[in-house]
């Protein structure tokens, strides 16, 4: 029930999490001006999960999540300008602009991306717990990321299953923002209290909302989970915009709901009057270095607009994984004249 954090920390909590919170906002505005097509989801709401595991973690541990993933690209170590590049399809975005809003990558950090298929993640998280358990690092932990929509998924539990079996390092963190899609949790679970869901393996509730309740709940997991194999955790958080760029988010729910949360439970918020109460900011240095996380976030968003689209040639890369330099390679519908594989021509 208590937290220890420096002034220091404090501060590069609140700043993660307004750079999150811009950075979806100039997301939306773009893709409302045409800039990002395809999908797109937003994370508006949920800043406290993403910053406060961050703060629990290390660049050794593995990390994979869902197609809602901008964020985690962020606190990860991606630039702005990255991430709102591969939104628009630009050969400069972290993905090379091939991958868009569900597809990024940033490996050298352990980030595994986000993943289109409804639950995949889940199953490729317990992999990642046994490669770190195949090669003995000791301090190291998986955490696979899933919405309370993908909590219904068979393969979750097939995984876990495994994961008890081996008691791998594996964290699975589930996000309940209340609605899957559409669905609130009511409707769609027999038992939407997610954390009691692992039977065999123990569970955690952790209020998603507080950056500070994150941080502390999900350090003592990662102590448990190395000690002592797979945990469960559920993140009780809340979403403030629709499920995608194509849902108003206010059909399945009321603006009042929406706006209660927001009054009642906002995590930037929180944090904010933390700080001011602590005296470790003025509101007046708070509002200067909101100033300066949207100067530097709307510029990424005119530089990201402006980068240059990928060759025609780049979609022939990153097909094959024993593609060569240089090697021709024919792919059936996307050449239109001709194209070769092994030297042999093959004419369209």
């Amino acid at each position: 029930m208590s937290a220890t954090c420096s002034s220091e920390e404090m501060l590069a909590l609140y700043r993660s999490m307004l750079t999150m919170q811009r950075l979806e906002i100039v997301a939306d505005n773009m893709y409302k001006d045409k800039h990002i097509r395809g999908f797109c989801h937003l994370y508006l709401g949920q800043e406290a999960i993403a910053a406060g595991m961050e703060a629990a973690m290390t660049r050794k541990d593995y990390l994979i999540t869902s197609y809602r993933e901008h964020c985690q690209q962020l606190v990860r170590g991606d630039t702005p300008f990255r991430i709102l590049a591969e939104l628009c399809g630009k050969s400069e975005g972290c993905s090379k602009g091939k991958g868009g809003s569900m597809h990024m990558f940033l490996t050298e950090s352990r980030f595994f991306g986000g993943n289109g298929i409804v639950g995949a993640q889940t199953a490729l998280g317990a992999g990642l717990a046994f490669a770190a358990h195949y090669r003995k690092e000791s301090d190291v932990v998986a955490y696979a990321m899933f919405g309370d929509g993908s909590a219904n998924q068979g393969q979750l539990y097939e995984a876990l299953n495994i994961a008890a079996l081996h008691k791998l390092p594996l964290i699975y963190v589930c996000e309940n923002n209340k609605y899957g899609m559409g669905t609130a949790t009511a409707r769609s679970a027999y038992e939407d209290r997610y954390y009691t869901r692992g039977d065999y393996v123990p569970g955690i509730r952790i209020n998603g909302m507080d950056v500070l309740q994150v941080k502390e709940g999900m350090s003592w997991a990662k102590k448990w989970a190395i000690a002592n194999g797979p945990l469960y955790v559920e993140l009780d958080t809340y979403r403030y915009r629709g499920h995608s760029m194509s849902d108003p988010g206010i059909s399945y729910r009321t603006r009042t709901e929406v706006d209660q949360v927001r009054q009642e439970r906002d995590p930037i918020k929180m944090q904010h009057n933390r700080i001011v109460s602590a005296g470790i900011a003025t509101e007046e240095e708070l509002k200067a270095m909101g100033k300066e996380v949207k100067k530097i976030v709307d510029q990424a968003g005119k530089q990201a607009i402006a980068a240059s689209l990928p060759a025609l040639s780049e979609m022939y890369t990153h097909v094959l994984c024993d593609q060569e330099e240089g090697e021709g390679l024919y792919i059936r519908g996307c050449d239109r004249v001709s194209g070769y594989r092994k030297g042999q021509e093959i004419h369209a």
